[in-house]
């Protein structure tokens, strides 16, 4: 018995040795909650520049995560074991994460460059008086399409999509909100809609589209359009602005029957350490230069009035990207469905990526 006595004694003392260990990196200068600022975020959506120089300025060390969709986000916030001191969740995801008290209210004292931001981009329905969340990103779902690989063919509306001479032409986002959104559309429904009939009728429609799709795909529908290995895209209006910046010959379009205006916002999750350190963060990306230089990083629309200032005006100025005023007003905003219509939203989504096999 004498060598399985020694063998659990030098295994527990490994596993003291381990512990000891974390709690050094956790409590040591440079990894302590006031020295150390975690950031989760969508990927690809910062530049990374302007994280080391927020470093530079504040001292503190950014540990930068992603996720990729707004139900991960939400599911690993919830969950609570680990720390994260800003996260971008979308508009229909703040709301919900209000409701289930996973987000501190925002100190405005602490955030003086929050008056770069566009008035018609604060007090939205989904958080009213910014009391938990700050404009990041904002922006439309839409069409890339090549004109070219369509012998000059320009597309408009969702509508266009069902066009029997698409065959196998269309790359679509994997978001059920997104694909049944555009379906709904396109039959002149809500995007919001909870009717169950209309949600069937828009599932059928899209069964109708599967001769015209080539895949459906995630954040290699980018590099595949940019790649003229498919001429349409269904994406959100960021990703186009990269895909055209990649190759040219490609056209965006708000379509016609009206689409998502999607915001995305920061905010401080409940799972915080650094309150402080979170509200100089965002502070920090609110100035105006720095907000100048992600948005053109990025390639997605900023809200900061102040930034597009100093922007650009190749940029500012294309309607593609930055739509007017009386455009965004027929444009719809996510809303927060509710555990179970979002469900219904994508067991019919399954139902048609099913179909297309």
């Amino acid at each position: 018995m004498k060598p399985l006595v020694r063998m659990f004694a030098i295994v527990f003392v490994v596993a003291i040795g381990i512990l000891y260990w974390i709690q050094y990196l956790n409590t040591s200068e440079g990894y302590s909650g006031d020295n150390t600022l975690t950031v989760y975020n969508w990927g690809d959506y910062i530049d990374p520049e302007l994280i080391e120089q927020f470093e530079e300025q504040s001292g503190m060390k950014v540990i930068y995560q992603t996720f990729d969709s707004n139900e991960a986000m939400m599911t690993k916030i919830k969950q609570g074991g680990t720390v994260y001191d800003v996260a971008v969740p979308s508009e229909y995801a703040i709301d919900k994460m209000k409701q289930e008290g996973l987000l501190y209210k925002l100190d405005p004292s602490k955030l003086p460059n929050l008056g770069n931001i566009n008035e018609r981009f604060m007090d939205l329905p989904f958080d009213p008086g910014n009391e938990y969340s700050v404009p990041y990103f904002w922006g439309t779902v839409g069409i890339v399409y090549n004109p070219e690989l369509l012998d000059g063919k320009k597309l408009t509306g969702w509508n266009d999509l069902w066009d029997e001479s698409l065959r196998n032409e269309i790359l679509l986002a994997d978001g059920a909100r997104e694909v049944m959104g555009f379906a709904l559309n396109s039959l002149s429904y809500s995007l919001n809609d909870t009717n169950d009939d209309h949600l069937v009728e828009a599932k059928q429609k899209l069964e109708k589209l599967t001769p015209n799709v080539k895949a459906i795909v995630g954040d290699e529908i980018k590099m595949l359009l940019a790649a003229e290995e498919a001429a349409i895209g269904v994406v959100w209006s960021g990703d186009a602005s990269e895909i055209i910046s990649e190759n040219e010959k490609l056209d965006y379009v708000v379509p016609s029957e009206g689409t998502n205006l999607w915001f995305d916002n920061m905010v401080i999750p409940r799972t915080a350490r650094n309150i402080d350190g979170a509200h100089q963060f965002i502070n920090f990306m609110l100035d105006a230069e720095v907000a100048a230089q992600n948005a053109e990083y990025v390639g997605y629309s900023t809200p900061n009035e102040e930034a597009l200032a100093i922007m650009p005006e190749e940029i500012t100025e294309d309607e593609r990207f930055y739509p007017s005023e009386e455009m965004t007003a027929k444009l719809e905003v996510y809303e927060n469905l509710g555990k179970t219509m979002l469900a219904r939203y994508n067991e019919l989504f399954l139902e048609f990526k099913m179909h297309r096999k």
